[in-house]
Parts: C-alpha cells; sequence; structure tokens
C-alpha cells in the first residue's frame, strides 16, 4: 500500500493526487491543502519514492495497481508527469473508479529523452562524509535550474541516504519514459493541463489523446514550463478547480 497523507475537506468526491518522477505527496502539499476547501484530497508516494514500499518493478501497469489500491470509492484523480501517465493507465484499465481526470503536462506517449542526468547526479553525491544539504547541493553538479532543489527534497540527511530507489528507477528507465499499449477508453471528463512554455503536450498527440480520452479538453498555463504545479501555483489551482467545480 502507498504511503498517503490526507487533507480533510467538504463532504463530497475526493481527489486523489500523483507526483511525478522523483516527487513525492510532500511536494503538493501547498495546493492540496488549497483545494482541499471544496473536497478531501489524498497524496500519495509512488512506489520507490519517499515514505512507500520500494520494489523490482516500476511498471504503469503496477504504478496504476498501486493508486487502486487507495482508492475506496470512485473518484478524481490529478496526476503529474510520471504520475499523470500511472493515472492515465489506471482508468483505461479500471475506469469504475474514476469520475474525472486531470493530467498534468505529460501525454500518452513515449518521448525520447531520458532522465538518466539527476539519477547519476544523485549516485555521484558522497551520502557518507556529507555535513549539509548545500553541500550535496554542491556536489549534485550542473542540472537545469530548480532540479537541484526539487532533488534534495528526497535526501534523508539524519539517514544520509535517499529516499528514492535509484537502482530501479534507473533500470526501468524506458519504461518511465514510454507508455505501454493499453486497451480500453476512459469517457469521463478529462483535462490535459499544459506549460505554456512546456513541449512534453505536442499538438500531434492529440489524436491518440482523443482517442482514449474521447472528452479530453485542452488547456494551458502562459509562463509555466513542465513544472507547471510549482511555477505558477495559483494559476494551477484555479484551472483545477474550475475543471473539478
Amino acid at each position: 500500500m502507498l504511503n498517503t497523507v490526507t487533507y480533510d475537506g467538504p463532504a463530497g468526491t475526493p481527489l486523489l493526487i500523483a507526483h511525478g518522477l522523483f516527487g513525492s505527496a510532500r511536494n503538493w502539499g501547498v495546493i492540496a491543502k488549497r483545494l482541499s476547501a471544496a473536497r478531501p484530497v489524498i497524496t500519495v508516494d509512488m512506489r520507490n519514492h519517499a515514505g512507500s514500499d520500494w520494489h523490482d518493478s516500476h511498471s504503469y501497469t503496477d504504478l496504476a495497481a498501486d493508486l487502486a489500491e487507495v482508492i475506496t470509492a470512485p473518484t478524481d484523480v490529478l496526476g503529474h508527469s510520471m504520475g499523470g501517465k500511472a493515472a492515465m493507465v489506471l482508468v483505461l484499465t479500471q475506469p469504475e473508479l474514476v469520475n474525472r481526470l486531470i493530467v498534468a503536462d505529460i501525454a500518452p506517449v513515449s518521448y525520447s529523452h531520458s532522465q538518466m542526468g539527476p539519477i547519476e547526479a544523485m549516485r555521484g553525491v558522497d551520502l557518507a562524509t556529507l555535513t549539509s544539504r548545500s553541500a550535496a547541493k554542491d556536489q549534485l553538479g550542473p542540472l537545469e535550474p530548480g532540479v537541484a532543489d526539487f532533488l534534495l527534497q528526497s535526501l534523508d540527511m539524519k539517514e544520509k541516504r535517499w529516499r528514492l530507489n535509484l537502482d530501479v528507477l534507473s533500470a526501468e528507465m524506458d519504461k518511465i519514459i514510454g507508455f505501454p499499449a493499453v486497451s480500453g477508453v476512459f469517457n469521463g471528463p478529462t483535462l490535459f493541463l499544459s506549460g505554456g512554455n512546456s513541449d512534453y503536450v505536442q499538438r500531434d498527440a492529440r489524436p491518440q489523446i482523443k482517442a482514449l480520452f474521447p472528452q479530453a479538453k485542452f488547456a494551458k498555463i502562459p509562463g509555466a514550463g513542465h513544472w507547471l504545479h510549482a511555477e505558477k501555483p495559483r494559476e494551477f489551482e484555479a484551472a483545477v478547480s474550475a475543471f473539478l467545480g
């Protein structure tokens, strides 16, 4: 069972939030708390991340099954990046569990980029000799803006360990950047919410999206990149609330 954090809210359809690669439930705390003003919100640590169990596999079939175990009644689901792909597989394979779906800055396609850079950067940190997070940041080396600070949220300084199963995430990277062949269609309301500066959801992916999600609608948050919920949290929250409302 996944580690979960629940934010109580007024009675209604709960919202389940699935984070992206290298993330955690904690990353979504502020947004989850704000969204809980209108509904209960549940955030999860995905497998091989943060407080959830480590496993030898990290396929989207597995991740979707993990999410299904958390759901006790039909819910709304929001997934970002890796979590968005897991959420899509969930609704395509078990549509009866989900009322509405929000996919944040990802499409049901395979990508050519890899996320091995951050993994190698984390592996390069000499955990045994660390005395501060700033020292760990220096050892991470050059990364895209904001990535080092994001990764450091998964560093347990007390235990001198990463709260990420780097070996399995590395071994399963092809599955993470890919998307499985899934038969099924989700006919519920679906929003693909993207960053205006992001190239993760290309227009040429729309036929594939519409084939799997006939009711899909598309929206962009101007000035936001792939980490749209962190870069434009107020705008992200407003878009999610409007769709769910």
